[in-house]
């Protein structure tokens, strides 16, 4: 895979080596948070994995060319807002690739590139899926069906709430996808920390999150995992606050004719304004949570695999 990736050389090292490393996706930071909140967030969420043991892997394509592991001055040039990365997913990694331009990658194409470089977990905010109104539009997010068919451990804090959680977990059901909760028996809600919607499996500890994702891996070599871990309670928002700023950014997404892949950064964004920045710091803080969780899941993961 060498002319395919640009692998950073402490990356390259300890997966040689058999050490824990978690891919961090690169949509956060150039489409996912204001600057400066989404530079210090990708500094934050490196650090984390590193506090925790394992080695992290933000990944991006820069002029075309996938990158497992950043420098600083490319987190940088992410963060940047004149700079243009597009929103890229699976299907997109091709034509960044012919016509050399920058792409942050989300769920799915990190998933794709992680697993291209040996990587078996992966830490998120969010996850992507089925879209509220997909009986009529069929917006469907490509994360869903990249979990299907990539082996790749994703610790998220659910669905992000924008979504149709119930019919997400559905499609993760059909997908043979399976969804296990970290300490919770309800799959979180991104913001809230319980929907109404059971996860399939409950754990204590990422060493059992790990034992499932090795077995897993055994009867469906080419399927991924879900691990969804409540976001943080002291910064978790309320159920029925989010759910008005859902429908309130929905309406304002109509009036204005969002759609496609523009629709999701937008509602994040209108959720900023309508809570005044809660939800901003709701975000950042479940998404560091994630980092360090991953990391101590990629440590369990890599020692089961050293034995």
């Amino acid at each position: 895979m060498n002319d395919l990736l640009t692998i950073a050389p402490e990356v390259e090292d300890a997966l040689a080596e058999g050490r824990p490393v978690v891919a961090l996706e690169s949509t956060i930071i150039a489409h996912g948070l204001p600057w400066p909140a989404n530079l210090e967030t990708a500094q934050a969420l490196e650090k984390a994995v590193r506090d925790h043991g394992a080695v992290p892997a933000t990944i991006a394509v820069i002029d075309g060319q996938p990158q497992i592991g950043l420098d600083e001055a490319s987190l940088r040039m992410l963060a940047d807002p004149e700079a243009e990365f597009r929103k890229a997913s699976t299907r997109d990694l091709a034509a960044l690739r012919i016509s050399q331009q920058h792409g942050a990658t989300t769920v799915a194409a990190t998933m794709r590139l992680a697993h291209l470089a040996g990587i078996r977990v992966f830490a998120t905010g969010g996850i992507g899926g089925v879209h509220r109104g997909w009986a009529e539009d069929m917006d469907i997010s490509a994360d869903l069906f990249e979990l299907a068919r990539t082996p790749v451990a994703v610790v998220c804090a659910g669905a992000k709430t924008i979504l149709d959680v119930p019919a997400t977990l559905e499609l993760l059901e059909s997908l043979g996808v399976p969804v296990v909760g970290y300490r919770c028996d309800r799959f979180p809600g991104f913001y809230v920390r319980e929907t109404d919607s059971d996860v399939q499996v409950r754990v204590e500890t990422t060493g059992e999150a790990a034992a499932i994702f090795a077995a897993h891996r055994r009867f469906a070599p080419n399927s991924g995992m879900v691990v969804a871990v409540p976001p943080p309670a002291a910064t978790a928002l309320p159920r029925e606050d989010v759910e008005g700023w859902i429908d309130a950014a929905l309406r304002n997404a109509r009036d204005e004719g969002i759609a496609g892949k523009a629709t999701t950064p937008y509602l994040l964004k209108r959720i900023v304004e309508l809570s005044e920045g809660r939800s901003l710091a709701a975000n950042v803080a479940l998404a560091r949570h994630n980092a360090a969780l991953a990391a101590e899941l990629a440590t369990a993961v890599a020692a089961l695999e050293g034995e």
